[in-house]
């Protein structure tokens, strides 16, 4: 049994403050000619059936963008997990992917490998694990999960919560891993963002 692309959506998660970027909308960043979370979405785009976004500012820029956009059901940036939230709130398809607008280098073959990881644990979500200096790390707001724990994230969101890792952590789950960890290096300020200019990597 395998988990078809067709069965999954993919979320581009751009709601955040942007507070290290100097408080600018990070989706909205320029990287190599093109925004970053157009970049991300089409990065995304032949990994899934269907796409979507997570924005709270600039909504008419995102979707500019061609796809259905979603901001936080909840006030006041409570961080990533209410994008996912959003995402969950309006996914057709048994599976949402998440990926950050910042990280424009991503694996390729992501969502195979989490799917992969997702079904060998037979688990509710899978999440995308690097190894640097012999440990692993995890890069939590890189995950496959089920839609059905859409309850249990709300719940756990409403409650207080707002670190992504331990949401993976109360679930069963994967740890896929990933050999590159440079395929996750992300734009959080101008000199990270201007960095990855100068090395651009193939889609």
């Amino acid at each position: 049994m395998i988990i078809h692309p067709q069965e999954i959506t993919g979320l581009v998660l751009a709601g955040g403050r942007g507070t290290r970027m100097g408080g600018v909308d990070k989706g909205l960043q320029i990287h190599l000619g093109v925004p970053l979370a157009q970049h991300a979405l089409e990065r995304l785009r032949p990994q899934v059936g269907a796409l979507m976004l997570n924005a709270n500012r600039n909504l008419a820029a995102y979707q500019a963008m061609n796809v259905p956009v979603w901001p936080d059901e909840l006030a006041d940036f409570p961080g990533p997990l209410a994008g996912m939230l959003a995402g969950l709130q309006h996914c057709g398809t048994p599976y949402l992917a998440t990926v950050p607008c910042d990280t424009p280098n991503f694996p390729p073959d992501l969502v195979a490998h989490l799917a992969q990881g997702l079904m060998d644990s037979n688990g509710d979500m899978a999440t995308a694990y690097t190894r640097e200096d012999g440990e692993l790390r995890a890069q939590p707001v890189f995950c496959l999960m089920k839609t059905s724990l859409r309850d249990s994230l709300r719940t756990f969101i409403v409650g207080g919560e707002r670190k992504t890792g331990l949401f993976a952590a109360r679930h069963h789950g994967a740890k896929v891993i990933f050999d590159d960890p440079s395929a996750f290096a992300n734009a959080n300020t101008p000199g990270e963002l201007a960095a990855l200019q100068i090395t651009p990597r193939p889609p």
